[in-house]
């Protein structure tokens, strides 16, 4: 899964959405840990100004209520400055989906 997800990073005008993490693990019984190779791989690729924060919504509730989905993402998450985290949960879709206050 790497070597494509490089290959696509690798274009400066593609971002990644972080999304439908939990209900493609086992729905019941999934944790962070779970998540967090997967997460490290998109981060590690395309950085954290090229990655966003997608919840799935309203699929996710299949596996977990949306503020834990956000949290598992906040925890899955390697580590990141403030501004690097702001980008994550925000910052990259602003962008991406010249998006306007």
């Amino acid at each position: 899964m790497a070597r494509p997800l490089a290959a696509l990073a690798a274009r400066p005008n593609v971002t990644a959405k972080l999304s439908g993490l939990v209900t493609e693990a086992d729905w019941d019984a999934w944790t962070v840990g779970d998540l967090a190779p997967f997460v490290a791989v998109a981060v590690d690729a395309f950085g954290p100004e090229r990655v966003m924060f997608g919840s799935d919504w309203p699929v996710c509730l299949l596996a977990a209520p949306y503020g834990r989905v956000r949290e598992a993402l906040a925890d899955a998450l390697p580590p990141l400055s403030a501004a690097e985290r702001a980008a994550v949960f925000g910052g990259t879709a602003v962008r991406t989906y010249d998006l306007r206050p």
